[in-house]
């Protein structure tokens, strides 16, 4: 697994003590520690009928999830146990052990329906396990499909009357096994050899009639039809003859197995790993570990608030906290990206903007990669806030930087300057004409200093601003210069500091115009990036409108093919 953590046994992922369930925290902290995408395997039937074996099997192990040797059910709640997919490169199979559906010593029946249910929302494979046969007592035994649509709704808002949404439950729900365990009939019908699936499908013939018994009878047909398009069926013969090995199956080695079961329990685990899809939502939203564990709290919060729980909520859920969790990492990427860039003070603010951009098109990426259902792009919004506020930031870092670079190389070269000043050498004559060509020497001197930054010449122009009296105070010393020449040299100085100031309006400006451009730059990337994900999301929209489609198809052939039948 990508965090390096391995489930060597399995753990209580829901909880059920005293018909109240409860997601165990060290179980999500498990599933929250994988970023895999996952494949959920659980199963469900009643108890004491042998599907912790199974389970087992499908881990590559003989223990792990208990067996039991008596009439009490073992498992309690909902089991899960992590392993690496045997044949998906870089996925995660979660495998769900449910407690046994039935159990006379529980007396809240709804009790096991929300353990059904949770089965069905968290899986891409669901394994119904059941004995000898499929017949009217084995169907009427699988009513808790029926009671779906009275424990799950699809959307927040209501479905109108004429609606029929089974079409969307079908799109969230998983794939449908049947494994019917010490199968010893023949699979024969009207004398022909027919397969396991033929099989499946016959007793999910709708039996015909007007009779309310018979309507009654063919609701967990139809239900098990609709919300389950992709089914299959398998059949098993008993593991071996020896009583005493079947009370202690984990211990059995493979060898002291009926031939035909190990055969039939190859070809399960094989179809399992083979057909088994990677746990998806509407849209195309690859479930993750931790999207698991989110989604798992989600449902049994809304069970213990009283509330069905809602598809269409528990998604938003997952998104708002998916949403969120991108929006942090994008964020952080931006920061830890251009802390690692930047070497402040930079040349030019043109470097900065540039480097801004490429890690907001980074961080944008990322955030557009994690994100599910953000089409209101509130989200991304913002991010965007975030980033422009650390922008902000980074650029007074930078001038800040820039400033004491400037002052501290101004200062030094400035030195000799200061000293000469200090020791009377410009009061002579001539020595304005002197301090002139020092302060022209040390600009230049200043000019050729690398990496000064964007307030390299504010702070030289705030240099000679301080300068000002003292150039005046020489000006007016220099007894070799007339009054009119003393005049036309205080006019320059004048026209001077204009063009200081005016140079200085001018970068402001520049720069002004740079952050513009680069914030119009930033704006058309968003687009376009907005414009592919949004591109994605209505492909994905078109697939599943496709497999709807398909699905309607199929549930009406099936219906008519019954008919056909049933006459």
């Amino acid at each position: 697994m990508a965090s390096g953590y391995t489930m060597l046994d399995p753990i209580c992922l829901v909880e059920n003590r005293n018909n109240q369930l409860t997601v165990n925290p060290k179980a999500v902290e498990i599933l929250d520690k994988m970023s895999q995408p996952v494949v959920v395997v659980a199963i469900a039937g009643l108890y004491r009928t042998g599907k912790s074996y199974l389970m087992n099997r499908l881990a590559g192990k003989n223990q792990g999830f208990c067996l039991g040797s008596t009439v009490r059910s073992e498992t309690k709640g909902i089991w899960m146990w992590c392993v690496p997919h045997p044949s998906k490169p870089n996925h995660t199979l979660v495998l769900l052990d449910t407690e046994g559906l039935g159990d006379v010593e529980k007396g809240d029946s709804k009790n096991d329906s929300w353990i059904f249910a949770l089965a069905v929302l968290l899986s891409s494979m669901f394994v119904y396990n059941s004995m000898s046969t499929i017949n009217h007592q084995a169907l009427e035994q699988l009513h808790y499909v029926t009671e779906l649509t009275k424990l799950i709704r699809t959307k927040s808002s209501p479905i109108s009357s004429e609606g029929d949404d089974s079409a969307m439950f079908a799109s969230f729900f998983p794939d449908f096994v049947w494994v019917v365990r010490d199968f010893t009939l023949e699979l024969e019908l009207d004398g022909c050899t027919i397969s396991e699936d033929e099989y499946l499908e016959n007793a999910l013939k709708l039996v015909p009639g007007e009779d309310p018994k018979i309507q009654q009878a063919n609701i967990p047909r139809e239900y098990i039809k609709k919300f389950f398009p992709k089914r299959k069926c398998f059949t098993f013969d008993w593991p071996t003859t020896d009583k005493k090995l079947l009370h202690r199956l984990d211990g059995v080695l493979e060898n002291q197995l009926v031939c035909t079961f190990q055969e039939q329990s190859k070809n399960f685990c094989n179809y399992i790993f083979t057909e088994a899809k990677t746990k998806t939502l509407g849209e195309g939203i690859i479930v993750t570990g931790n999207r698991l564990g989110i989604l798992g709290k989600a449902y049994v919060d809304a069970i213990n608030s009283g509330a069905v729980p809602c598809l269409e909520n528990a998604v938003t859920t997952l998104a708002e906290h998916e949403n969120s969790a991108a929006m942090q990492k994008a964020a952080d990427y931006y920061s830890e990206q251009m802390a690692q860039r930047v070497s402040f003070p930079t040349d030019t603010l043109q470097e900065l903007l540039d480097l801004h951009a490429a890690c907001e098109k980074e961080a944008l990426e990322i955030f557009m990669e994690c994100s599910i259902m953000d089409e209101k792009q509130g989200f991304r919004e913002k991010l965007m806030d975030i980033i422009e506020k650390k922008k902000k930031d980074f650029l007074l870092q930078n001038e800040d930087a820039s400033g004491k670079y400037c002052h501290t190389q101004l200062m030094q070269l400035s030195e000799p300057l200061m000293e000469r000043i200090s020791r009377g050498m410009f009061s002579v004559p001539d020595g304005y004409k002197l301090y002139l060509e020092a302060i022209d020497k040390l600009e230049q001197s200043y000019t050729l200093v690398p990496r000064k930054g964007v307030k390299a010449m504010e702070v030289l122009q705030n240099f000679k601003q301080s300068q000002a009296a003292t150039k005046e105070s020489i000006l007016q010393a220099d007894k070799a210069l007339t009054a009119g020449e003393k005049a036309l040299a205080d006019e320059q100085a004048k026209k001077e500091a204009v063009e200081r100031e005016q140079e200085l309006l001018r970068q402001t400006l520049n720069e002004t115009q740079q952050k513009l451009e680069a914030q119009e730059r930033s704006f058309k990337e968003h687009i376009a990036l907005s414009k592919e994900k949004m591109k994605k999301i209505k492909e994905n929209e078109r697939k599943n409108q496709e497999e709807m489609e398909k699905y309607k198809q199929s549930v009406s052939l099936g219906v008519m093919w019954a008919k056909s039948k049933g006459k």
